[in-house]
């Protein structure tokens, strides 16, 4: 049965995780104006909650110690979450409902579905979760170098940007960095997880999201400073560290000038205060051109759009706190953004530290995509992977 359960979840998680709104658009209007509810949600959110009862419900499962504080926090935070979904039906903005559900309490249904699974079960689907990342960075890297995309990509760009098995460039890039933070935690030989962590270096810095490589790269070094390693004494320790520290900067010297000769990092070779930046801080212009009740008591995207088309010249909002605070009043988005972030610090306690790292790493490029305030799959990726490696 566990082997059922597990083959089932790792389908239903790579479902959500890799299939993007432009393939899922080939078949429903899941993005796209008009269409039914039932065609906004995601075909992976559906097999997830599908497959959570029969999960929870078929057989006991034993919670020890933290687990069960946990469950309690995801039930909480899974109900406060589906609450907020009438409230957008009542006051008729129902079409936001979607990116709340195919976002956030689908994370809450998969670290329930985690939850329900013994240690060894968990941490299986974290590796099939790494390893999908990196596939996509491979996919992305070879992207890079052909100018070609595995998967279709609606957007129009000035410049070619890979995306692997992701929806968008910075999605790869972000998922990279993050998931750079778990591949320490896993029980790989230690040549398997130093190849992971380059493969997703490089499909990092072939995303172009610099944000995100600049992340990556901090949080390469951080974990190879602070994380203790098995088996040495402090002094060992840190004499090994120095030695390694100083291969890691040559290397990465290295590494830079071959992804400069090979034009991944052409984004670096200008400022990066460029049109993508100025953007992100143009947006927040918009709270004065809407009115205080708008900002109080929150408004329709589609409006909020129009006004970001026609006042600012800006084609999309990349700004998470700009969308959720738009959608919902300045008050429940307050409350909302507090249940957020208390759900992850909770999943936080007691996780080694490289978890700590990654996670923060996600939160940070977060603030530079639309991963917080879009329909997808990262929130539910890093619940996944936290409760993986514990």
């Amino acid at each position: 049965m566990s082997i059922l359960f597990f083959l089932c979840a790792a389908l239903a998680f790579l479902l959500r995780f890799t299939v993007s709104p432009q393939i899922m658009n080939m078949v429903v209007d899941y993005t796209a104006d008009g269409g039914s509810f039932y065609e906004k949600l995601h075909f992976g959110t559906y097999a997830i909650f599908l497959l959570l009862p029969f999960v929870l419900f078929s057989r006991p499962f034993l919670l020890q110690g933290d687990e069960i504080g946990i469950f309690k926090a995801l039930l909480l935070y899974s109900a406060l979450i589906f609450a907020l979904v009438p409230y957008l039906f009542i006051t008729g903005r129902a079409g936001s409902s979607g990116f709340i559900i195919d976002t956030y309490l689908v994370a809450g249904a998969a670290g329930l579905l985690m939850l329900a699974m013994n240690a060894e079960v968990r941490r299986a689907l974290g590796d099939v979760v790494l390893g999908m990342v990196i596939v996509s960075a491979v996919m992305g890297t070879i992207e890079a170098g052909t100018q070609h995309r595995f998967l279709p990509y609606g957007l129009n760009e000035l410049q070619f940007r890979p995306i692997g098995l992701s929806a968008h460039p910075l999605a790869l890039g972000a998922l990279c960095a993050t998931v750079i933070g778990f591949v320490p935690l896993t029980r790989w030989r230690i040549w398997v997880r130093v190849l992971a962590i380059f493969v997703l270096l490089v499909g990092c810095a072939a995303s172009g999201a610099r944000a995100a490589l600049l992340l990556a790269a901090g949080e390469t070094l951080i974990l190879l400073m602070f994380v203790p390693w098995p088996r040495l004494t402090l002094k060992h320790q840190r004499q090994a560290k120095s030695v390694v520290l100083l291969f890691a900067l040559a290397a990465g010297a290295v590494l830079v000038a071959i992804l400069f000769s090979g034009g991944l990092l052409n984004r670096f070779g200008n400022t990066i205060f460029d049109e993508n930046f100025m953007a992100r801080v143009t947006i927040y212009q918009v709270f004065g051109l809407v009115s205080w009740k708008d900002i109080l008591f929150g408004m329709n995207v589609d409006d909020l759009l129009a006004i970001v088309n026609e006042k600012l010249h800006l084609p999309y909002i990349e700004s998470a706190p700009v969308v959720i605070i738009m959608l919902f009043g300045l008050p429940i988005a307050v409350l909302f953004i507090t249940l957020v972030f208390w759900f992850i610090f909770r999943l936080l306690r007691a996780a080694p530290l490289p978890a700590w790292i990654g996670t923060m790493t996600f939160l940070l490029a977060a603030l530079s995509n639309n991963a917080l305030s879009s329909k997808s799959p990262e929130i539910a990726i890093i619940v996944v992977l936290l409760l993986a490696y514990r």
